[in-house]
């Protein structure tokens, strides 16, 4: 079934993104996904979702068609109509680049990515559409990067979002990040430990396989947490490259991005106290354990007397959209003030 509303796209021409040091484009362009009835409203205005795509995906991943299963648009539509939901205008940013994707941070690598939400895309999505306005109305939500930006600017932005939602976001770098380590080194012992042969040789090549794909995340990672101006694209792990002893100033670059670290400061409760609702799910089995950094940040919100909804499920880090059936009503519900049961 197509979707019963309408898609349009806009494009921004970013100040935040514009001399990343990628050379990525800073021209960038959005799906918005306007719902059955839009163009017949009287002017209302719909609540704002922001959906933060996963690191390897873009805005535009979430249109597609699916077999046994349902675009973004098409799951929000039948949301609607099963009475789970009201209508809300979708927002679908782009956050592809060449290393894959990104965290939604602020990078010099990457391009100021929060800046590009909060200061660029959200007052040109309240300038164009009929949305209400203020944070009151605003909803972000993605799944694994996408996630972990949620929680992000959960932690650090409340004051400019109504509710959020994170479903299997990055959280507990150790484990998440600090085990695929060793496997980075050995993917770059193949091109005399240069990041930058590395790189060179995987924009060349017609594929990617898997183990290329989860050394590429890292250098992602490493010129997103710690970039360095002097490390190509300001790429440098965070070990010794013969021993893979960890560095540990680097490494604490890394953790000052970590959630389970940003919880306990009183700066990020102060954040997340302005949200109307606050929810975090993750697969009990999920093959990067976030599950149990999901546990320990879920204890200390608890600790800390942060209102959340924290769910586990059965279920791995991949084909976990059926999630969104939970997190979209909750977010909905919490703008409107019906609580977060």
């Amino acid at each position: 079934m197509r979707p019963r509303g309408r898609l349009v796209e806009i494009t921004i021409n970013s100040a935040a993104l514009r001399d990343n040091q990628l050379g990525d484009p800073h021209e960038r362009t959005a799906a918005v996904y306007l719902p059955a009835g839009y163009d017949e409203g009287e002017g209302a205005g719909y609540p704002m979702f922001v959906a933060l795509a996963a690191f390897g995906g873009s805005g535009f991943k979430l249109l597609n068609w699916q077999s046994f299963g349902e675009s973004l648009p098409q799951r929000i539509d039948r949301l609607i109509s099963e009475g789970e939901m009201g209508p809300v205008v979708l927002v679908m940013p782009d956050g592809f680049t060449r290393l894959g994707g990104n965290q939604w941070i602020d990078s010099p690598v990457l391009g100021r990515w929060e800046a590009h939400v909060l200061e660029e895309l959200i007052p040109e999505v309240e300038a164009q559409f009929d949305v209400k306005r203020g944070p009151a109305h605003r909803a972000v939500f993605g799944h694994s990067s996408g996630g972990y930006a949620a929680l992000i600017h959960a932690m650090k932005h409340g004051e400019h979002w109504g509710a959020v939602a994170s479903h299997s976001g990055d959280v507990g770098f150790e484990l998440v990040y600090g085990r695929e380590l060793p496997g980075a080194l050995a993917s770059l012992a193949g091109c005399n430990n240069d990041p930058q042969v590395f790189l060179d040789k995987l924009w060349a090549a017609d594929k990617i396989g898997g183990r290329q794909f989860n050394t590429l995340m890292l250098l992602a990672m490493a010129a997103t947490y710690a970039p360095e101006p002097d490390a190509p694209y300001g790429i440098r792990l965070p070990v010794d490259p013969d021993t893979c002893e960890r560095d540990a100033k680097r490494w604490a670059r890394w953790l000052a991005h970590d959630p389970l670290e940003l919880a306990a400061l009183p700066s990020a409760h102060e954040s997340m106290q302005q949200l109307r609702g606050l929810y975090l799910d993750c697969g009990s089995r999920d093959e990067y354990f976030i599950h149990f950094g999901c546990r320990a940040l879920a204890r200390k919100l608890v600790d800390a007397q942060i209102n959340h909804v924290y769910q586990e499920f059965d279920g791995g880090h991949s084909g976990v959209s059926h999630r969104l059936d939970v997190s979209l009503p909750f977010l909905y519900r919490a703008l409107n003030g019906c609580g977060a049961a």
